[in-house]
């Protein structure tokens, strides 16, 4: 593996494919499996990293794409790189840009060079290729980078999801080709849409290059629940079992389970957040408006097994108030806690592993979810 880089399995599962691992990097170790929170613009939202280091995280995200457009790579590496300049020092990982570039789906051009796009803050042509997304991100300095790909959507023909895989290992040999720090990471994002032999033979091409971990990207925009567990269920136990497996774009319970007992190790998702913005608590699996009526004279803190310091101080009566309020400390608290409930969640998983109790411990999460995740 790369320099300063290496995973080990710890712990597996009798009954399924879950392990227990650890992830080393330059910036520190991640315990797997492992929820990571999702930085977009170098900062997690309303949190201080401080704060984020509370609720028990060791990896977090930042995106290529965004950082580009605002404040500019250069700038964050004239702050000393991405670890310094917002303060996190422990493992980080950059996205590509690519699923960004796929939601701009009516302002974007793919050929094979690369994507052109017109920026969404001031409409000036960007062109994006394999080599420049390389080249950002080693400007940036995250621990981890992926790789620039290309994410089909969903529904779209096997004709075009073809296209789109094969276009995606290209891309990741212009971004092999392309990466010039042997202290980062280059991970390659296995496509292939909802067709299980184009994820196969992509999982198995992907192999083939020795990378330092292997990433499943292109679910969780659009597919029905059962579909994604079919294609993690197909894919993860394809790629090597020596080195870390990410799903990118997944965060609920059921979805993060079920995907463990697949193989799976390391996990991002801006759900979290997001719906704290919306005032929903995340409590052992469920979601909760605080706006209800029922909270308003509610005394009792969120979670009462919750370590998090949201949990430790306030009431879900405050929490409801600040809510209604609109007050930004409500949203502070939330993501605290919410971000606190999906590590936790996998610290339990990766216990259980380690006791050889995870299939019967979590078996009522080993269900196909119901439930999507999303993008920030």
């Amino acid at each position: 593996m790369t320099a300063n880089f290496s995973f080990e399995c710890i712990a597996s599962c009798q009954e399924t494919k879950a392990r227990a691992g650890v992830f080393q990097t330059p910036h520190g170790i991640v315990e797997t499996p492992r929820f990571m929170p999702v930085g977009t613009l170098a900062n997690v939202k309303t949190i201080t990293p401080a704060q984020l280091q509370d609720t028990g995280a060791q990896m977090v995200l930042s995106n290529t794409y965004h950082l580009h457009l605002q404040p500019g790579e250069e700038i964050v590496a004239g702050g000393g790189g991405l670890h310094k300049f917002m303060g996190w020092h422990g493992p980080m990982l950059t996205d590509s840009g690519g699923f960004q570039v796929f939601s701009l789906s009516e302002m974007r051009k793919i050929t094979e060079e690369g994507v052109t796009f017109r920026s969404p803050h001031d409409g000036q042509i960007i062109n994006l290729t394999p080599e420049r997304s390389i080249a950002i991100q080693n400007t940036l300095g995250a621990d981890v980078i992926m790789a620039f790909d290309e994410c089909p959507p969903y529904p779209a023909t096997r004709q075009e999801v073809e296209a789109a895989t094969s276009r995606t290992y290209r891309w990741l040999e212009r971004c092999i080709a392309a990466h010039q720090r042997p202290d980062q990471a280059l991970f390659g994002i296995v496509q292939g849409g909802v067709y299980l032999d184009l994820r196969a033979k992509a999982a198995e091409d992907l192999k083939q290059l020795n990378l330092p971990g292997y990433a499943i990207g292109g679910v969780s925009v659009g597919e029905p629940p059962e579909l994604i567990a079919q294609i993690v269920a197909t894919t993860a136990p394809l790629l090597p079992f020596d080195k870390p497996r990410y799903l990118m774009g997944v965060g609920t319970y059921r979805e993060m389970a079920v995907a463990i007992a697949s193989g799976v190790d390391l996990f991002d998702c801006v759900i979290p957040t997001r719906w704290a913005r919306h005032g929903t608590a995340m409590v052992q699996g469920e979601r909760w408006n605080l706006k209800n009526a029922k909270f308003r004279e509610d005394f009792a803190p969120l979670d009462e097994t919750c370590p998090c310091y949201t949990c430790q101080h306030f009431s879900r009566a405050y929490i409801s108030h600040l809510v209604r309020s609109q007050e930004i400390l409500a949203y502070t608290l939330l993501s605290i806690h919410n971000i606190t409930e999906l590590i936790r969640f996998t610290q339990k998983i990766r216990h259980a592993i380690i006791k050889g109790t995870f299939a019967q411990d979590f078996a009522h999460w080993l269900e196909p979810s119901t439930e999507s995740s999303d993008e920030d």
